[in-house]
Parts: structure tokens; C-alpha cells; sequence
């Protein structure tokens, strides 16, 4: 399977796989409605990592399996539609990089590609300065993100504009985990 950096026109594929990936992993974490609210409202693209090319995919035979990015900027979740006013640059010296935006098929889940991604993602961030690692991360992905050495600092129960309330935790290691 190839990782290669994800361009625009990867923006279908993409979405594709973040509405399969919230919707067959997230069993035992969300609720359907919890599932289905973070699909208007949170989960989707973020253009701005494929702009600044710290997003990247992993195709079998073609065809979007994974997906996951990091960041130099400030805004820690959320896609494209969540965003309000500029996202500014972060300080190596001081800020931990933002990982962002991870979703695996769920025909794909459980081979590693999650942990793949995330090791390009902390390496790439660690080539550029930063020493710290922070992300945003969905219920599905705590056991990933602790397995790979994050530790949780918060959860968090943001209420979506539809009334619904969706859990997440804010988790952070440092670049070489």
C-alpha cells in the first residue's frame, strides 16, 4: 500500500472515507446521532493541510484507504467548516504540532495504517522543529493514540449546533514517542 501526500483532487476520496470510517468505527463509542451530528458539523476535509502538504492518504490498488495529517498551524480538529478566521502558524520552540484528521476504511482498520500514518506524520513534524505532538482525538482513536504513547490531558463535550453532544479528548507525547 502507498502513502503519498494527498492533493485536491484526493477531496472526494476523502470525504468518502471519513463518512465510512466515523460510520464503522465508531460502534460502541457514539451514538448514531452522536455519529451522524459529527458528520454536519465536524469531521470532513481541512484543506489547509493538503494546501500546506502535511496531509497524506494510503491507496490499496488505487482506491483511498487512510487518510491523516499534521500541522504547524493552530487549529488542533475540525474540518474546513468548523474554521473561523485565520489559522495561525505555531512556534516550534514552545507549541506542540497538531495531528489532524486521521481516518482509516473500516476494511482496512486494525493493520497498522493508523500507526503508519502517525509515525510519518511525528517524523515529518519532528524534521521541522517541534518536539511535542497534540491532537483532538474521537473516542475510536483513544486506543490508538495511548497504544502509540499519547497521553490523555482533557476530555471535552463540545454541543453541536444540532443540540448534540460529542466527546473528545485532547491527548499530546512528544515527536519521538
Amino acid at each position: 500500500m502507498r502513502l503519498r501526500p494527498a492533493t485536491t483532487d484526493d477531496l472526494d476520496a476523502i470525504r468518502t472515507l471519513i463518512v465510512a470510517s466515523m460510520r464503522g468505527l465508531s460502534d460502541g463509542f457514539y451514538t448514531p446521532a452522536q455519529v451522524e451530528s459529527g458528520l454536519r458539523h465536524v469531521y470532513g476535509p481541512d484543506t489547509q493541510l493538503i494546501a500546506d502538504g502535511t496531509y497524506f492518504v494510503i491507496e490499496d490498488e488505487g482506491t483511498v484507504v487512510a487518510a491523516a495529517g499534521w500541522s504547524r498551524r493552530a487549529t488542533l480538529y475540525g474540518g474546513d467548516r468548523t474554521k473561523a478566521g485565520p489559522d495561525a502558524l505555531l512556534d516550534p520552540s514552545r507549541d506542540p504540532a497538531r495531528i489532524r484528521a486521521f481516518y482509516v476504511a473500516p476494511t482496512h482498520a486494525r493493520r497498522g495504517l493508523g500507526r503508519r500514518l502517525l509515525e510519518h506524520c511525528a517524523a515529518a513534524a519532528g524534521a521541522e522543529g517541534f518536539t511535542t505532538l497534540e491532537l483532538m482525538a474521537t473516542l475510536p482513536g483513544v486506543p490508538l493514540y495511548a497504544a502509540c504513547g499519547f497521553t490523555a490531558l482533557e476530555r471535552i463535550d463540545p454541543i453541536q449546533p444540532d443540540g448534540v453532544a460529542i466527546s473528545f479528548v485532547r491527548m499530546r507525547r512528544a515527536v519521538r514517542g
